[in-house]
């Protein structure tokens, strides 16, 4: 009979439950500020709740009432250069956060509301009223709440979205030197999501100085966490992982607030990551003013039982035993509380002329509507000063060089110059360069700052930008093939593409995101898209698509000093392609906006990108058709070259825009529509395509040369464009 040896985890699993010794041991200001801060965070919920119930609040109102004890207790203790960042319930977490930092980590019960915690109040509140003078201008209204200053990185409407950046921010504070750390919270339902585990396991493997805390209240909306996981008990989740874990009660602050000091200890003294997990309960639903009991999937006397245990309750219970306070007392710290929110409130709103008897909000206090598309990019004045130059119009000598050696030496010339720049993705630290040499050398270099991954695009990914948001370092992020951003899909589009403007238009997301297209490689449906099309219809990122390689040179220069994220996408038919680089210059930068014309002609005016450069020329010359050729570079909303566009179709009166990949993921498609709306006028002809089929490249050499564009296709739409013009 085969012999069973018991294996126990790399890391412990702990749980904390105070004792009277401790209530005795805890410091009465500590004490005190729990109490205070517990009933800020009340008495704003309860605010948020009455102006949702008048119909004042747009959108939801994800109450964190009964759940204050694991956010004030986890959180009074930090520093104002720690991190914090939450889910869409999250207004106690982001309010501990303001409060401990505007305090500085102390209140005084007697006199509890200072003039910048009455701020904090009023603008948190202005914010989740959607108003102008919110931390985020408004646009981040319940669940975006964001605050620089005092470590509030934002609060994510997406469940488990935040896990990854607040990996990214850990990772900046440990490589800035710092002994800060990082507390991501969320709830019992996002510890079944990828992005929550796969972030644990990059931040065990490099020691990064992030605490996750896990909320478990029991439901996610209205399912019970034992209908969801065998492992109820969540903080199991770390030990597969070796990180130390923590369980404790979330409705006694004090228990929190010790094993938050526990696992601090551990980060700040570069020993890596730590998970909590408080046993929380929600009052109320999901969003609203209602019970769970009023929806049918929780009973009365469940919800009677978690009152009882209430952590303002228990606070106020401990400390009058001890004798720091009195049931007089308790009455004023609350009377406080709500006086400031009165305060809050009575600022914010005033009798509607309209409807006797109810409020509406002032309406000097709106956004104005012109700051709609503010902040969605920046507006790349940060180019201003960098010595601009079109290689076409330069005549000093040339180096030539393979493709993908001039996307090395760039890199490796802008790492030396800037020691901010970060490369990683899977294999980029190996092989001579990552799987095609793109990244030859730079582990060499420069072996702290070209970090191999885990397969594990969600962490990596959202890591990054967790890099980028904090601003000390610049990522470049690689996805070895573009149909990986589908498994990124949420922090490439929802958190990196949508961070700067969500959270009020003006913190920048310095990211490059390095892709190729590998059409004609034979390696299938799942590694061959053009990641153009679904990049240039979503928000927030520019795009940049180099047909050679002094081309590139200026493009990357510009995508790594522009405070944007940036999807550069090569192609791998360019990278073995010999090519010239500008003699000794590395350190030009081609600004968005400026296309340039490959070949001038009066007949149709030819747009493409990338690879499709060459079998266009190809083209033009079988078919003797006199074509300006557009290479466009820049292919994002805000960076495309419409001068350019305009001056040659004014000529030319026809247009054929020329890509290699699939008609549904087509980037030619939203730009036909632009063009059209654009131009109409000048047009004799609806605006061509050349496109691949409907299908994407299969393995098959056959069926894949069947699904992709190449010069055939391009001389067929050719031909069709003179046809058409013979017709007319």
């Amino acid at each position: 009979m085969a012999r069973r040896r018991r294996l126990e985890p790399a890391a412990p699993w702990v749980e904390i439950t105070t004792t009277t010794a401790d209530w005795k041991a805890a410091d009465p200001a500590l004490l005190a500020t729990m109490l205070g801060q517990l009933h800020l965070i009340r008495a704003f919920e309860e605010r948020v709740l009455e102006l949702a119930g008048e119909g004042l609040v747009h959108g939801p109102a994800h109450s964190s009432i009964g759940q204050e004890g694991g956010a004030v207790g986890s959180i009074v203790g930090l520093r104002s250069s720690d991190g914090i960042n939450g889910s869409h319930r999250g207004h106690h977490q982001f309010l501990a956060k303001a409060i401990t930092h505007v305090s500085g980590g102390r209140l005084d019960l007697a006199q509890l509301v200072s003039p910048e915690l009455q701020a904090v109040l009023q603008r948190t509140l202005a914010e989740i009223l959607g108003l102008a003078q919110g931390y985020c201008r408004g646009r981040g209204g319940s669940m975006h709440l964001q605050w620089f200053e005092a470590g509030a990185l934002g609060t994510n409407a997406i469940v488990g979205g935040g896990v990854p950046l607040a990996a990214g921010n850990a990772w900046a504070q440990k490589h800035s030197g710092t002994t800060d750390v990082t507390v991501t919270y969320f709830g019992d339902g996002a510890t079944n999501i990828g992005s929550v585990l796969e972030s644990m396991n990059l931040a065990a493997a490099w020691k990064l100085p992030v605490a996750f805390f896990i909320e478990n209240n029991l439901y996610a909306v209205s399912t019970h966490v034992a209908e969801v996981t065998a492992e109820t008990r969540l903080s199991g989740r770390a030990l597969g992982f070796g990180i130390p874990a923590y369980r404790v009660d979330g409705m006694d602050p004090l228990a929190v607030h010790l094993a938050m000091v526990d696992a601090e200890q551990r980060m700040r003294a570069g020993e890596g990551p730590a998970v909590i997990e408080a046993e929380v309960y929600r009052y109320f639903h999901q969003n609203g003013p209602y019970p769970g009991s009023a929806f049918g999937y929780r009973t009365k006397a469940e919800e009677a039982e978690w009152r009882e245990r209430d952590p303002l309750t228990r606070m106020a219970a401990e400390m009058t035993k001890l004798g720091l306070i009195d049931d007089e007392q308790i009455a004023a710290v609350r009377a406080q509380a709500i006086a400031a929110m009165d305060a809050a409130t009575g600022e914010l709103l005033e009798a509607d002329p309209e409807s006797e008897g109810r409020r509406r909000i002032r309406p000097e206090l709106w956004p104005d509507p012109a700051f709609v598309n503010v902040g969605v990019r920046g507006d790349a004045s940060e180019l201003a000063d960098l010595r601009a130059l079109e290689p076409l119009a330069d005549e000093r000598a040339r180096d030539d060089v393979k493709y993908v050696d001039a996307v090395a030496a760039v890199m490796e010339r802008r790492m030396e110059e800037d020691p901010r720049i970060v490369v990683l993705g899977e294999d980029v630290h190996r092989l001579k360069g990552g799987t095609n040499g793109a990244t030859k050398g730079l582990s060499t270099a420069f072996p702290d700052r070209v970090l191999g991954t885990p397969i594990s695009e969600n962490a990596f990914a959202g890591l990054g930008g967790g890099m980028a948001l904090d601003g000390r370092f610049r990522p470049v992020v690689e996805f070895m093939y573009p149909d990986f951003m589908w498994v990124a899909a949420d922090q490439v589009f929802n958190q990196i593409g949508k961070a700067r403007h969500m959270f009020g238009g003006d913190n920048p997301v310095p990211l490059v995101l390095r892709t190729k297209v590998a059409m004609g490689s034979g390696y299938g449906s799942q590694h061959l898209m053009d990641p153009a099309g679904i990049f240039a219809t979503s928000a927030g990122w520019r795009i940049v698509a180099a047909s050679t390689a002094e081309d590139y040179v200026g493009l990357m220069n510009a995508a790594l000093a522009l405070e944007d994220p940036v999807l550069v996408i090569e192609h791998v038919d360019l990278y073995n392609e010999k090519d010239t680089v500008i003699a000794g210059d590395l350190d030009y930068v081609i600004p968005p906006g400026n296309a340039a014309v490959r070949r001038e002609g009066s007949e149709v005016t030819v747009i493409s990108y990338l690879s499709m450069v060459r079998h266009s020329l190809e083209a033009i010359e079988q078919t003797g058709v006199d074509a300006e050729l557009i290479d466009l570079r820049w292919l994002d909303r805000a960076s495309i070259d419409w001068e350019t566009i305009e001056a040659s179709v004014k000529k030319t009166n026809a247009v054929l825009i020329v890509e290699q990949g699939a008609r549904g993921t087509s980037y030619g498609g939203w730009l036909a529509d632009e063009i059209q709306r654009r131009l109409f006028d000048w047009l004799d002809q609806p605006v061509q395509r050349v496109t691949g089929a409907d299908s994407s490249p299969s393995i098959s050499r056959i069926l894949e040369r069947a699904a992709i564009a190449r010069t055939e296709e391009v001389v067929a739409g050719l031909e069709a464009v003179r046809a058409n013009a013979g017709g007319a």
